[in-house]
């Protein structure tokens, strides 16, 4: 299945971006977590959940293997309301999150060099196991800051 033929998550408030993976169309979703007060939560700014698309599209949330090991973030605040997050799986790309000129919050990457706010990742995956998958590329998705247009880009994880 090409990547582009995959469910785009709809409706969900918060929504930073997702991630979309072979053998199926079940899809990462990472969202905003605010506290009883309506802030960002400072302890935990991203909450994970899937949206399993194979079972009707219900949401479930990652069960702790999940979170661990293959898609949770690692947060670290940076000062300023604002946070690096890493992958558990793949630690080596950077993610910030924080806000823009109109105060919303967004996750930004380096996107094939150029500042972006990331919109999906897409893992293809060609066999392995759950603890050692057979990752072909990673695909990056995002929007250039500077110009808005849509840049994509692949990583051979090594």
């Amino acid at each position: 299945m090409d990547s582009d033929e995959f469910p785009v998550p709809k409706n969900i408030p918060g929504l930073l971006f997702y991630i979309q993976r072979d053998p199926n169309t079940n899809t990462i979703c990472y969202q905003l977590n605010f506290d009883e007060q309506g802030r960002l939560s400072e302890r935990n700014p991203v909450n994970t959940f899937w949206i399993r698309y194979t079972d009707g599209g219900i949401r479930r949330d990652l069960n702790y293997l999940q979170r661990k090991f293959a898609y949770g973030v690692n947060v670290k605040p940076i000062g300023n309301s604002a946070f690096e997050l890493r992958s558990v799986a793949y630690s080596k790309l950077p993610l910030f999150l924080r806000r823009d000129k109109k105060n919303e919050y967004h996750v930004y990457a380096k996107i094939d060099t150029k500042e972006c706010i990331l919109d999906r990742v897409f893992i293809r995956i060609d066999g392995g196991s759950f603890w050692s998958p057979n990752v072909l590329y990673i695909e990056l998705k995002g929007t250039d800051t500077a110009t808005g247009k849509t840049i994509i880009q692949r990583i051979k994880p090594s």
